[in-house]
Order: structure tokens, then sequence, then C-alpha cells
């Protein structure tokens, strides 16, 4: 969390440098005396988040931390409690509304992970002063993101009930492309959230498209009850299916139901290929006579349409989505009911 690289510096620069004495003239000339109450009260610094390999929403983004005195007595050494370093979310950081996430609902979306390590961080300086005598008084940390509000709009933060800006998410305060454990967090905190706002069917998609059309294929259920799954395949039907929800939903496209009827727990085409040849076969076995040619396809894309002409294709279709469904059961554990979609926004296939 790059605020929580910075902060040291602000309590450092806070308690250790003096104010300067500057002499101010009125109009009429005189000099007023020095205001013995003056003292620098407050240190801030900005970072412009850099996305890297792992553009996001928030890449490019201004993140602002503020360390302010606490009207508080020094203490000789910092205690490792909550009270001796207060975190707050300022303008552009979100505000916790729903259960399910891991902070009490009213709280400023910044995670346990990156409050851990601000503490920590603060610590160390207020123990590297306290060794130097000169005791640290209670310190209030601000971390606010101007435009946050405005980015948050292309987060999922509104359906997972954060509201006025982004959360803050790290937790090693560094940027790892692509990362994998970012993608299974989010999915983890869509699940325990749409469990804990009542969500009796979670709705799981392969992507936006997906999601869209089977929001539009479930219309009554709340926009909690869908989760965005991506590749995740086998992580996010196992998580769902740890969790009491009393049905299971997964929506995709062909390529990711061949995909998971081949077992693939993890669909991004850089890990797993689709198997034409097995496709074909099953085709075959369908009676579809396009198998021949299907064998022969670049894309899923391409072998839909080859079925979707087929006399035989919707038979052909059947078996690909049962195996697709069974495959989805064994990942969860349980029945999961599946809705496969064409890129034109129809229904092929429900099971």
């Amino acid at each position: 969390m790059p605020v929580a690289h910075c902060a040291p510096g602000l309590a450092r620069e806070l308690l250790e440098r003096p104010v300067p004495e500057l002499e101010s003239y009125l109009m009429s000339g005189q000099t007023p005396g020095p205001d013995e109450s003056a003292a620098l009260k407050a240190a801030h610094a900005s970072i412009r988040k850099d996305g890297g390999d792992d553009p996001d929403a928030t890449s490019g983004a201004l993140i602002t931390a503020s360390v302010v005195l606490r009207d508080c007595p020094a203490r000789p050494l910092p205690p490792h409690d909550q009270d001796f370093t207060h975190i707050e979310g300022g303008p552009g950081v979100g505000r916790v509304t729903m259960p399910g996430l891991p902070l009490p609902v009213g709280a400023a979306a910044i995670n346990p992970a990156p409050r851990e390590q601000l503490r920590f961080a603060l610590g160390r300086e207020a123990a590297r002063l306290a060794a130097l005598g000169a005791p640290c008084p209670p310190l209030t940390v601000i971390v606010s993101v101007p435009r946050g509000a405005d980015i948050a709009r292309h987060t999922f933060n509104p359906r997972l009930g954060i509201v006025g800006g982004i959360s803050i998410l790290g937790t090693q305060g560094t940027v790892r492309p692509y990362s994998h454990a970012a993608w299974r967090a989010t999915i983890e905190q869509g699940l325990r959230v749409a469990l804990a706002t009542g969500c009796r069917t979670v709705c799981l998609s392969t992507g936006r498209r997906s999601e869209k059309l089977l929001m539009a294929r479930y219309p009554d259920l709340a926009p909690q009850c869908f989760v965005q799954a991506a590749d995740f395949a086998e992580f996010s039907l196992r998580e769902a299916g740890s969790l009491p929800f009393e049905r299971l939903v997964w929506g995709c496209f062909f390529g990711k139901l061949a995909k998971l009827a081949q077992g693939h727990a993890y669909t991004h085409a850089r890990d797993a290929d689709l198997d034409m040849a097995a496709l074909a076969e099953l085709c075959r076995k369908a009676g579809a006579a396009c198998a021949p040619a299907v064998a022969a396809c670049v894309t899923a894309a391409h072998a839909l349409e080859l079925l979707l002409a087929d006399p035989a294709g919707a038979d052909a279709l059947a078996v690909v989505a049962r195996l697709a469904a069974q495959t989805a059961r064994n990942f969860a554990g349980r029945p999961v009911a599946l809705h496969l979609f064409h890129t034109d926004g129809r229904e092929l296939l429900a099971l």
C-alpha cells in the first residue's frame, strides 16, 4: 500500500520539523506578536498509483495520506493497540453500507491489511522517536482519493455496498501483474456480501456481458446476487458451493462452456487450450455432420456457428452442456444450473 510507505515520513515531518518563525506586517505598520499556540498539526503527501502491467480503474489515481496530531498527551512508548493510530477515510474513500465485508458497516473502506500496514509503519517511527527521548502523541491517518467517487463507478464497489468512493485493498504494498490473488479476493467478497445481504441464489458469470444476460434472465434478483467469476471456474464454484446458498447458477458463452466441459479449472486462453478434436468427437457422437469441420476450427465462435447451422447441432450443444454441468457440480459439490448464451444475446440452452 503506497500510503503506508509515506506515512512514517509524514510522521517524522510532523513531529520533528520545527515551525519556521516568520514576521508579518499589518497595513498600519505594526508587527503582531507570535501566536505561542501555533504548531504544526498535520503533514500531507500524495502518491499516484502506477498500475504498470496490471491496469484497472484505479491506475493513475492520486492517493493522499494526511497524518494529524490528535489532542492527546504524548506517551513514552507507542502502545500496540487501536488507540495509538486512528485510521480514517477522507474524500474519495468509500464507506461500507452492507454486511459481508471484513469491516463493520459505517467504516471507511480501508481493508484490515492496509490498516495493519499503516499501524505497523507508524509504530516503528514512534518507537524510533521514543528511543531518542521524544514521546509520540497519538496520530490520525486520513487516506483520501481525489476523484475517488468517479473512479468507484467503474468498480464492483457499488454492488458490494461501498458507497462514495473506492476501497483501499492493498495486501503487500506492491502491484502484481494480473494478480490471481486479487481476483480471488474479489470473488470471495462478492459471495460473502451476497450471503450477508440475504441472497438465496447466487449467479456466477464469466464476464460483464454474460452477467448482463443472466441479470435479464433473473430480473427479480438483487444486484448482489450476481458475481463475476472471470476465468476462475473451480475456485468460484467451490467457494459458492461451500456457502449456504439455496441455488447456484452459472452463465457463460460457448468457449467457456466447452472448456468447462473439458474439465478446465481455470479457463483463460493462456493456460487452457480448447481441444477442438475432443469437441468434434462429442459433436460426431451427437450426430452432427459438421464434426470434421469443427475439428479444423481455430475458435469456439466458429465451431458454434457450424453447430447452429447443423440439424443435430442442438443435440451436440446439449451434450457439451451436460458435461460442463457435471464439471461444475464436481467443483461446487452440488448441482449448478447452467445457461449458455450467444454473443448476440440469445439464450441457446438452459439446464
